[in-house]
Parts: C-alpha cells; structure tokens; sequence
C-alpha cells in the first residue's frame, strides 16, 4: 500500500469559484469525469460499537474504514475499497466487484468473498466475522477533480454532500438520500513525495486551515 500526504480544507461558495479558476488554469481534469464531474456514492462499514466513527473522532493515529462505492450510477464498475490513515498519511486498497457480489454481501451472504485471488475480499470476510463489520450508512456526494503528474497530485472539490441515515440499500437507484446538514465544501489535495509549488499556491487560501472533516461521521449524526 502506497501511503501518501492529504490536505482537506473546508471552504465556502466564494473560495469554490476562485478555486475553480486557479485549478483549471493549472491542473488537468480528471478523465472520467463527465462534465468536470461525477457522483460519487458509497456505504461505509462499520461494527456494532462504531469503531471506524469513534476512531475517527479520537483521531486514533492508526485506523481502517471500509466501503464500497461506484460513479455516476454505474453499477457494472463497483470497487471494495479500504482506507487507512497512519500516523497522518493515508493509504487505500482496492479491488473491483460486481453488482451481484455487492447484493450478495449486502444480504449477508459472505461465502463469494473467500472465492478467487482478492486479498482485500477475504480480510473484509474475516472482519465481518470477528468484528461483525456491517453496511452501515449510503454517502452520495459531487466531485470535481483534477490532476497534476508531478508528485502524482489529486485536487478534489467535494460538494452535495447526502446521507442515507439508516438506509443501505446503495444499490437500489430509487433510494432516497438526504442533505447532511449544513456541510461545507470540502477541498482534498493528496500527494506522493512532494507537493509542487505551484499547486500550493493555487489551493492556498488565506483564513483556511487544514480540517479533518469526514464525510462518513458527518452523514453518521443522521444515522
């Protein structure tokens, strides 16, 4: 797992728009983006107790979560995903899963899990087992993203941001998400070895502060 730097800054309307400005004059848009954008939803795991939320809320300085997620309403390309944080830097693994596999899952039917070569399958499996990991909550958002190949760079500008309270159905396109309170828009940069310059400066804005905001714990006051 490649471990690299992040950034996330809460912003308003007004840093958006200057934001967008500076960061298409830079940085390329992402490539499957579909009009500079896409839709984002996911459903967050978590055990019983809560460990991912709580850990997150402590800041414990190591700290998993999982979710599986996909783009645009397009189920035939779903990933697993994992994301780590340690010790400030974060990491993520995935793998790819079909539409069937992820109902299959939802329906607490685990035995596909153990089938193949997915590593990140087979650790979900052991710790919906002896964590009682579980869906716990849909988060839909919009995404606005750009790249920059020197230090392998990501700029993201997340917005629209919906919770399913109770609700993990994720697959069913008729479930309703609703805003999850008055969020901010979210600027993420993540990095590899170094941050150019030149993306500093264009993210730099005064009064705005590095955040830990997280979408799952925000969307989790709902539910």
């Amino acid at each position: 797992m490649n471990l690299r730097h992040e950034w996330k800054h809460e912003i308003n309307y007004t840093d958006f728009l200057v934001l967008q400005m500076r960061l298409r004059a830079i940085l390329h848009p992402d490539p499957h983006a579909i009009n500079g954008k896409y839709m984002i939803r996911s459903v967050y795991f978590d055990t019983p107790s809560d460990k991912a939320l709580r850990e997150k809320i402590d800041g414990v300085n190591e700290r998993e979560k999982f979710r599986i997620r996909f783009y645009n309403g397009d189920t035939s390309f779903i990933c697993l995903e994992k994301k780590s944080k340690i010790h400030g830097l974060c990491g993520k693994e995935s793998c790819v899963i079909s539409a069937n596999e992820a109902a299959r899952l939802s329906r607490g039917d685990l035995a596909w899990m153990l089938e193949g070569n997915r590593p990140l399958c087979r650790e979900l499996f052991t710790k919906m087992r002896v964590q009682q990991l579980r869906p716990k909550t849909i988060v839909d958002y919009t995404r606005i993203p750009y790249t920059y190949a020197p230090g392998n760079v990501r700029v993201t500008l997340d917005f629209d941001i919906r919770t399913g309270e109770y609700r993990t159905d994720f697959l069913n396109p008729n479930t309703l998400t609703l805003p999850a309170g008055e969020t901010p828009i979210i600027l993420e940069v993540k990095w590899d070895d170094y941050l150019p310059d030149i993306v500093k400066d264009a993210v730099s804005i005064p009064g705005r502060r590095v955040s830990a905001f997280s979408k799952y714990a925000q969307c989790r006051i709902y539910g």
